[in-house]
């Protein structure tokens, strides 16, 4: 099982998106202090949306949608809906 999932850092009002098959210990890493990647600027991260698929394939597929203006639209609409 995979999960695609949008984060959110509302101190910087950023969104990223992913994919991962253990979203706990991915979230965990995100919010790291021993993260280098991009997330690591815009700490902390919280989950404001998740999707489940079967394959790495769908789940690719999927993040590559929410990726697009059209899936961020989506996910800010989301984050403003549970605000």
């Amino acid at each position: 099982m995979y999960t695609v999932y949008a984060l959110y850092s509302e101190k910087y009002n950023k969104i990223y998106i992913g994919f991962t098959k253990h979203l706990p210990s991915r979230l965990q890493s995100h919010n790291s202090e021993k993260n280098t990647g991009y997330t690591k600027r815009y700490q902390p991260w919280k989950v404001v949306y998740t999707e489940e698929f079967d394959t790495k394939q769908a789940a690719m597929k999927r993040e590559k949608e929410l990726k697009s203006f059209k899936g961020r639209e989506f996910i800010r609409n989301t984050i403003l809906e549970h605000k």
